[in-house]
């Protein structure tokens, strides 16, 4: 297999960040037919593989798998342009319909195009639980991982962290274990000498901030450096963890703009964490007009990217390896499955505020007001259902169609 030239990389990987729609499947696929089927950069059980090994990692498995074949075929600078070329397209739409949001957000007829997107998101939502339940559900086991962390997060409301942390520790010590592969051969000074770039790149930064005495964008780059290392499962399961922390302990946005910003995050190409960032810049107007949103955007989406950078520079060279512990890999199963609870728990709290118009908090969950069920909301998640599940049609064309029928449903 010939490398591609930087150039060639760029433009593929420009085309792959552009049309990367409809999630980490989508996207995945899109590679595989970019990079294995029609340019044979990678091979099926390498591409495969590094897949596999992304999985293990906190953060947007796409992302890092694009980055990892940047970095196998032209070393740091391929990843550097295939990563960053991945997310680069979704960020800027994402400026720019945050910017339109706070501008325009409250205006009724924006208030409707956003009930049609939400609605389909609703629905995408209940449709990736589903999908990983059926991947990740493969015993009593995994079945109570599931339900404790559902508990845990929804009526307990533990931390995320904590619930990954546990559920890791019970796959680690109870999965069998096999004779350990030889460990790969990459020299230790090589290894260390990529976590202290990396690692720099990453938390230099933040030190700068708070040497800066820039209290508040010291307090983002904080939490989405911590929210990075806990991201296991995709942006569908720490979003709980983000909406527990954002609008109920540090009050930067309450729960109807989180539900907007997953909305959003939705109609743009690019991995769907990206959500961090329209929270970001809606947290920093807040705080401090446009200055402060522009500053804020810009500190999120490197705190959220730049640990990407770290895990896949310092842990390509061991892919055989690691993905060979089976250890390890009980790990992850037991993460996977614990992550379709808390998946479940955001399923029920976007359904609660989506559907009804009042929910009350109470001690152990959020309980809605039966009357002021929105039926409006319900048709049109119905509608949702009907062309995505149903028709199956595009998940760009789906959420077009459904901001239209928002927008009718509020001229009717």
């Amino acid at each position: 297999m010939t490398a591609p030239s930087l150039t060639q990389l760029a433009r593929v990987f420009g085309r792959i960040g552009v049309l990367s729609f409809g999630g980490p499947a989508a996207q995945i696929a899109l590679m595989h037919r970019e990079l294995v089927d029609t340019h044979k950069w990678l091979d099926e059980q390498r591409f495969l593989r590094a897949l596999s090994f992304c999985m293990l990692l906190p953060g947007p498995e796409a992302m890092q798998l694009a980055t990892y074949a940047g970095w196998r075929m032209r070393g740091t600078v391929g990843g550097l342009i295939a990563g960053g070329l991945f997310v680069l397209p979704g960020a800027v739409v994402i400026a720019v319909l945050a910017a339109l949001y706070i501008q325009y957000g409250a205006q009724p007829y924006a208030q409707a195009l956003f009930l049609g997107i939400k609605a389909a998101v609703l629905v995408i939502v209940l449709n990736a639980l589903i999908t990983l339940s059926k991947r990740a559900l493969t015993g009593p086991a995994a079945y109570a991982l599931a339900a404790g962390a559902f508990i845990g997060i929804f009526a307990l409301g533990l931390p995320f962290p904590l619930i990954i942390g546990l559920a890791a520790l019970w796959g680690w010590f109870t999965a069998t274990e096999d004779a350990a592969p030889p460990p790969a051969r990459v020299p230790t000074a090589q290894t260390l000498r990529t976590v202290a770039i990396w690692g720099a790149v990453w938390l230099v930064p933040l030190a700068a901030l708070w040497a800066s005495g820039a209290r508040f964008l010291t307090e983002v780059a904080l939490f989405f450096s911590q929210l990075a290392v806990v991201t296991f499962g995709g942006a569908y399961a720490v979003l709980a963890y983000m909406t527990q922390t954002i609008v109920t302990d540090k009050g930067w946005l309450d729960t109807a703009q989180m539900i907007d910003a997953l909305g959003l995050a939705e109609t743009t190409p690019g991995p769907l964490i990206l959500v961090t960032q329209f929270a970001g810049i809606l947290a920093g107007f807040g705080a401090g007009g446009w200055a402060m949103a522009a500053a804020a955007g810009m500190v999120t989406l490197w705190m959220t990217f730049a640990p990407c950078f770290l895990w896949i520079f310092a842990g390509a060279p061991y892919i055989e390896w690691l993905a060979a512990l089976p250890r390890l890999s009980g790990a992850l199963r037991a993460i996977t499955a614990a992550v379709v609870g808390v998946i479940l728990s955001l399923s029920v709290w976007f359904a609660l505020h989506v559907l009804f118009g009042t929910v009350d908090q109470t001690a152990w969950a959020p309980i809605p007001v039966w009357d002021s069920l929105n039926m409006t909301a319900l048709a049109l998640t119905a509608l949702a259902a009907l062309l995505l599940v149903l028709a199956k049609l595009p998940l760009p064309l789906v959420l077009a169609l459904m901001a239209c029928a928002g927008l009718g449903s509020q001229m009717l």
